[in-house]
């Protein structure tokens, strides 16, 4: 939703429902007073605006005023404000002479107000007759909310008339007051701090937003369920949570063109390069303004170290001495430290403890137990802004020494401050430490920041250039969100080097772009080129080989990469580290499961021995990975879990990676789906979802086993479009190997909606790129639902040619999926003809083999179809064999089919029993289930904190789900939400 001025603003209140609904409770308990108290850009105005929409002030006057900067000279500014267009209202209205002193302040109303009384001589009684007047203006008006805002800039005479208003208030008057509490004037706070029992008294302290609340309201302000985690955490952490600070950051990306989507996320990027939003900037810079030049010292040096420190620290680094234990320390360090003295000269003999203190009470920085630091990081930024750069330099060069003596050793803050405080050589020296140490830490991703930053932004010589861009290649290998490194890489290779970093340099480029996946020709090459420049690292060159004889393109036949593979399984060294070797070998198994060559489990067999059964470096991880994954879509499941889970449990310690972690997760994910074990997978998979936005790999894998997962009856057609752009996604990035379950589950939709037609058509060219990459014992899972729809839609020659063209090219190859489903086609043939004997015999055959695999929901709908073949032959046996069917729907929750196979049993005159429960119901709206239930009890009426007690979750648990719930539903309140779950039973 676009505001003025390029400005964007959320259309619905995000995170604050709790606050909002103790807000509306109060007002509605005339009279009281509220207190709605946060700092500049936490919503405080957005709140109160809410509010004027609430039933709960329906029929109620709405008066509103609010403070200016500049305070003089308008005494009693947000009143005056407030009350100058009331005539209309007042016309008629029996006030007392009393009134009258108002004409002067308030001379719209004095049309309506008595005769001004004789000035009294008393300025205060004089005061007190201006305050007496305006509150039985107020008490004429009705029914009334009196909102008041910005109150840490009212003048003196507004903060007396609070003071009497809250001793003589109206009995149908609300007063809504905001403020800072940091700049409040403390005879405001306690004007409100003790109110008469007959008054309702309410506080409301608004505070930064979480990563869940930042995604919420960046959600609805771009209006998109496209936030991912990682963004949100980025831009929660960039704005400190505060609501102005996330719409500003959101409205400038929009403005400089650099809010686009990309691959389901946003660009996160831009953010670290956005000034301080306006908004933010002014009122810090206004606070600073104010304090004295030691207290400002103390900022400007909290705004350089950023982190967290000792107050001593601090003090020494912003030059001020005195009253603080351990100063002299600091300040002993930086005596040697070319230039800081004379940035720091002038404050050196202010009291230490005295600007410290200032320091704190302006608001802007805060004790974290013997540390302090910035409450803000904008905040930080606008004050470090507006240091000169001289001075800026000097202070870093200082915050490098003093983070020296910390325990332990901030490397990556030294680093950071030595960059800033123009010390290059230093800088590059102190990062690469850094970036080793957390490299040691199993800390990739802040190794490949540190990494990153020296390489754009340090002059080195080309060698040390590909030196420290293969370290970066690396670090960033393993990081769950690899860095946009592609050009880093090339703009090293543009140099000559030595062959073998020319080599490994080559292969760190064709690994990034297989990752990123955009281009499969340019990958292919990428290996090509890395190849002869490897000859002094084998396990690489074979790495390489292996790339090569990947399927990622439909015109390399299997034949053509199996050299590849060969001279791969030569080249790798027999002896040496077993970490690379296993990790080539397990490359290679991969391909060999994936294309039904039998040597698959050999080469498993001596990676298991190799390695006890158990992985224990990254490497060793890496193969289990790439076998179990590879096992899991040609039909080895079991054989696949106990591979994923021992790489699991391994990559738990030491031995494996973020990225290892989920990538193992998604692909479990998937074998428990093809197993059959669905309890609490679709909880599981929306936990995942939450994890993997930006890694494309990951997330497909999720997203395609959540639209797998039996469709809710009401959302067949939400599930058909999203199985669609599912598939048509993994076209693009050439993953045909994991299309099996999305284009099987896509056909038997269009079957079920006579739409096989044009499903086919969708799926045509992925069903062929499966033969073009031999891939036939991953295509076989899905050679039934082909099977299916081209018989559905009037094509049995070219079905019957499919089933005969897989049986032969199946033959010989090691794929347990070939006999189950090719039985199931066969089934479909038979049933097509009319040949029901046969049919279900077939259709008992498949069932049979699918459960030894084990596939228990494939197992299922082949027993369905055999119980209609045998209801259609007559044979007693058909209601028990469907109702072994129905059972398995039930224990899986598989709706679809459920409400399928129990009409095709009612049809036989039966009555069958079993049923989902109703608390499993959410997936109908495609909610998790408890999902489903915050957002019952939500729209029955209970508060966030109402279902947090019921349910034993946290209120910020309780918002998360119902933000969820509501932007899955497409619901803007509590009361659409009821009706969005009208046919939906209560959980």
């Amino acid at each position: 939703m676009i505001a003025r001025a390029g400005r964007i603003v959320s259309p619905m209140l995000v995170a604050r429902e709790g606050e909002l609904v103790r807000l509306a409770e109060a007002v509605a308990t005339a009279p009281s007073v509220v207190v709605v108290e946060g700092e500049a850009g936490i919503g405080k105005t957005r709140l109160v605006a809410e509010l004027a929409l609430r039933p709960e002030t329906a029929g109620r006057r709405w008066l509103r005023g609010g403070c200016g900067q500049v305070r003089e000279p308008f005494p009693l500014g947000p009143v005056v404000e407030a009350l100058r267009g009331q005539a209309p209202a007042l016309d008629g209205a029996a006030l007392s002479p009393v009134t009258g002193a108002l004409g002067a302040l308030l001379p719209e109303l004095q049309a309506v107000l008595p005769e001004a009384p004789a000035p009294l001589e008393d300025r205060a009684a004089e005061r007190h007759r201006v305050l007496r007047g305006l509150v039985e203006v107020l008490s004429a008006l009705g029914p009334a909310v009196l909102v008041l805002e910005d109150l840490h800039w009212a003048d003196q005479q507004t903060v007396e008339f609070l003071a009497y208003l809250v001793r003589a208030m109206p009995n149908a008057l609300s007063v809504v007051l905001t403020y800072r509490g940091e700049e409040a004037d403390p005879a405001l706070r306690a004007a409100t701090a003790r109110l008469a029992d007959t008054i309702t008294g309410e506080h409301i302290t608004l505070r930064p937003m979480d990563v869940a609340g930042t995604r919420a309201l960046a959600a609805a302000i771009l209006q998109t369920e496209e936030v991912s985690p990682e963004f949100a955490e980025h831009l929660c952490a960039r704005s400190s949570g505060l609501p102005l600070a996330i719409q500003e950051l959101l409205a400038m990306l929009r403005m400089q063109g650099k809010l686009i989507r990309w691959k389901g996320g946003w660009a996160r990027r831009a953010l670290d390069e956005l000034d301080v939003p306006e908004g933010v900037r002014a009122p810090v810079r206004e606070r600073v303004a104010r304090m004295s030049p030691a207290a400002r010292s103390v900022m400007e040096a909290a705004s350089v170290l950023r982190l967290a420190v000792p107050a001593a620290t601090l003090a020494g680094v912003a030059g001020v001495s005195g009253a603080l234990a351990g100063v002299e320390g600091v300040s002993g360090a930086l005596a040697g430290v070319e230039g800081v003295s004379g940035a720091l000269a002038g404050v050196a003999d202010v009291s230490g403890a005295e600007a410290l203190d200032e320091a704190l009470d302006s608001g802007l920085l805060i004790e974290q137990g013997s540390l302090v630091a910035f409450r803000h990081v904008l905040a930080a930024e606008a004050v470090y802004e507006g240091v000169p750069m001289g001075r800026r330099q000097a202070l870093h060069a200082a915050a490098a020494a003093a983070t020296r003596g910390l325990r332990p050793v901030p490397l990556g803050q030294v680093a950071h401050h030595l960059r800033h405080a123009g010390r290059p050589e230093e800088w590059v020296a102190a990062a690469v430490a850094a970036a080793e140490h957390a490299t040691g830490l199993g800390n990739d991703a802040e190794a490949a920041r540190l990494l990153e930053e020296v390489l754009r932004h340090a002059g080195l010589d080309p060698v040390r250039r590909a030196e420290l861009t293969i370290r970066l290649g690396w670090a960033a290998t393993y990081t769950l969100r690899i860095p946009a490194i592609g050009e880093l890489l090339e703009e090293a290779l543009g140099h000559e080097l030595p062959r073998r970093l020319r080599g490994e340099l080559r292969m760190l480029l064709a690994l990034y772009l297989d990752t990123i996946r955009v281009d499969d020709l340019r990958v292919r090459q990428a290996f090509a080129d890395a190849v002869p420049d490897l000859d002094e690292l084998p396990e690489l060159a074979a790495w390489a080989m292996v790339g090569l004889g990947v399927p990622t393109t439909t015109d390399v036949p299997f034949a053509e990469r199996l050299p590849w593979l060969e001279r791969a399984l030569e080249t790798v060294p027999a002896d040496g580290e077993p970490g690379p070797r296993v990790f080539v070998l397990g490359k290679i198994a991969m391909i060999f499961a994936s294309s039904g060559e039998p040597r698959w489990w050999a080469l498993t067999e001596r990676i298991l021995a190799e390695t006890g059964g158990r992985p224990s470096s990254r490497q060793e991880v890496g193969a289990y990975r790439s076998i179990g994954g590879a096992a899991v879509d040609a039909g080895h499941h079991q054989v696949a879990t106990r591979l994923l889970e021992a790489a699991l449990d391994a990559g738990r310690g030491a031995s494996g990676s973020a990225r290892d972690d989920l990538t193992l997760r998604a692909s479990l994910a998937m074998a428990r789906y093809y197993g059959g074990a669905w309890t609490g997978l679709r909880e599981e998979l929306a936990a995942l979802r939450e994890q993997c936005d930006n890694r494309p790999y990951e997330r497909l894998h999720i997203d395609l086993i959540a639209a797998c997962l039996a469709p809710a009856p009401s959302r067949l057609d939400a599930a058909r479009d999203m199985l669609a752009g599912l598939i048509r996604d993994l076209r693009v990035r050439g993953d045909l190997d994991m299309a099996a379950a999305p284009v099987t589950t896509l056909l038997r939709l269009a079957c079920a909606r006579g739409e096989a037609g044009a499903a086919l058509a969708e799926t045509a060219d992925v069903v062929a790129g499966w033969e073009a990459r031999d891939l036939w014992p991953i295509g076989v899972r899905a050679v039934a639902a082909v099977t299916e729809a081209l018989l559905s839609a009037g094509r049995p020659g070219e079905a019957a040619d499919l089933v005969g063209r897989y049986e032969i090219r199946t033959r010989g190859l090691d794929a347990p999926l070939a006999v189950p489903a090719l039985a199931l086609a066969h089934g479909h043939l038979d049933a097509h003809a009319g040949r029901w004997a046969r049919a279900a015999r077939r259709y008992g055959e498949a069932a049979a083999a699918y459960a030894k695999l084990p596939a228990v929901y494939d197992a299922a709908q082949a027993v369905e179809q055999q119980a209609a073949c045998l209801f259609e032959r007559g044979d007693p046996e058909a209601g028990a064999t469907l109702t072994r069917a129905i059972e398995t729907y039930t224990q899986l929750e598989a709706r679809w089919d459920l409400d399928r196979a129990t009409q095709l049993a009612r049809r036989q005159g039966l009555r069958p029993t079993s049923r989902i429960r109703a608390s499993q119901d959410g997936e109908a709206t495609g909610l998790t289930a408890r999902q489903a239930q915050v957002a019952r009890l939500a729209a029955d009426g209970l508060t966030n904190q109402e279902i947090a007690r019921q349910m034993f979750l946290s209120p910020k648990t309780v918002d998360k789900h119902l933000g969820a719930a509501m932007r899955k539903l497409g619901a803007r309140s509590r009361v659409e939400l009821g009706r969005h779950l009208g046919g939906t039973p209560g959980a």
